[in-house]
């Protein structure tokens, strides 16, 4: 039988300078990637394409993506090669730049891509799986305390007063951005606390003021994320217990998960009512049959990586998408659709591989690595749910998508491996 988690303590590591710079470097990247900063320094209505702060504060974060892999470059090298999907992915994505509708775009967001998802991909030959939860959950923990801040301290930034009055945004430009990342951090955060016994406390009292900044949020969408991460690791802790308990409990997981599609096929108007939604969404299934008809124009290379959203032409694809959703939209709100649009039927594939492909690591570590079970599988549940709603795949200076990169890596690249 496996032993149940936190019964005892690991033996503590000893810490030398070099543990420390790289635990810093790592947590100096994560929280730029997180883009909790961008708020409070540039505003509410400050974008990427026309800020100049926001071009360039990411660059440290690149830097010190390779500077972690400098230091282990052949650690870094082994990573890489057991992802062949993800180099498929970000092959498309630059080969994309032959045939885009705004190449110069394609090309810089590119740069971006691979620079954010070597970072990532570096975290996994460089931490165990109990520090990997750790270096994240420093980074929610620093976000948490800046949140509690800027909404207790500073309500008029980190308060919505126009849209949603009364709801927390924290650090992020609404409620929903502070909703779903903490909700994200109730997982990692729980996590942390059952894979290190010795500072269990400390982390479960941030994975419940996570609770408390999505509550506050008032989106319920990330409280049934949030709740459904947190079923995900119970779910772990008894598949782990026995052959008996696994069985039972991967059971009553796919009868859930059965009952959870009939629902939603078959009382969808009841499903919506209670998250507050309507039978659209909040306008996303227009977006995406306005997305599908343009698909339909260039259905296997698309229209070039994250070629679509920027181009203000007033003719191209961007405008038809507007025209026909009936408004302007920032993002095709669906992981799956975006990248058929952008990279067409080819990164789609290499995507959905690559997806399928962790997913599956995910579910076999659930019985048989304690460390990606409980980090990992929970996480990518609600990852898996919110690529349904959101374009949260394939992004470049993304935060999610940089933890998704991260677990996936470490999935196929065991501690045992790691070097001292």
């Amino acid at each position: 039988m496996t032993p149940a988690y936190g019964t005892a303590a690991a033996a503590p590591d000893r810490l030398t300078l070099s543990k420390i710079a790289v635990f810093g470097l790592a947590l100096f990247s994560l929280l730029l990637y997180s883009g909790g900063w961008e708020l409070p320094v540039v505003g509410e209505n400050a974008t990427e394409a026309g800020s100049t702060i926001l071009r360039v504060a990411y660059l440290p974060a690149y830097a010190a993506g390779f500077a972690l892999m400098a230091l282990r470059p052949g650690a870094s090298l082994r990573v890489l090669v057991r992802q062949p999907f993800l180099i498929a992915l970000l092959t498309i994505a630059a080969a994309s730049m032959l045939w885009s509708v705004n190449p110069d775009q394609t090309a810089r967001r590119c740069f971006a891509l691979v620079c954010t998802t070597l970072g990532a991909a570096v975290l996994a030959a460089r931490f165990r799986w109990p520090a990997l939860a750790e270096v994240i959950g420093a980074t929610f923990a620093v976000l948490i305390l800046a949140c509690f801040v800027a909404s207790l301290a500073f309500p008029r930034i980190g308060v919505m007063t126009e849209l949603f009055p009364g709801a927390w945004r924290g650090l992020w430009r609404e409620k929903n951005g502070l909703g779903g990342v903490m909700a994200f951090g109730f997982c990692v955060l729980a996590a942390a606390a059952l894979l290190n016994p010795r500072r269990a406390r400390l982390w479960w009292t941030f994975a419940g003021l996570a609770l408390v900044l999505v509550l506050m949020s008032t989106s319920k969408t990330s409280l049934v994320s949030l709740l459904l991460g947190a079923g995900a690791i119970g779910f772990v802790l008894v598949a782990r217990r026995g052959p008996a308990a696994g069985a039972a409990a991967t059971w009553a997981g796919v009868t859930g998960l059965l009952l959870l599609v009939a629902f939603l096929l078959f009382a969808a108007d009841v499903f919506f009512a209670i998250l507050g939604k309507d039978a659209t969404l909040t306008g996303r299934t227009k977006i995406w049959a306005a997305v599908m008809r343009e698909i339909e124009e260039r259905p296997w290379l698309g229209y070039g990586y994250q070629a679509v959203w920027g181009d203000k032409s007033g003719w191209g694809p961007f405008a038809w998408i507007s025209k026909n959703a009936g408004f302007q939209a920032q993002h095709a709100h669906n992981s799956w659709l975006e990248q058929w649009l952008g990279m067409g039927l080819l990164g789609l594939v290499a995507w959905g591989l690559f997806f399928l492909q962790t997913m599956t690591l995910a579910v076999i570590a659930v019985f048989r690595d304690r460390g990606g079970g409980l980090l990992a599988f929970p996480f990518l549940v609600v990852y898996g749910l919110m690529s349904l709603t959101e374009s949260v795949a394939v992004s470049y200076n993304d935060f999610r998508w940089v933890l998704f990169v991260a677990f996936a890596a470490k999935l196929a690249f065991p501690d045992r491996e790691i070097e001292e």
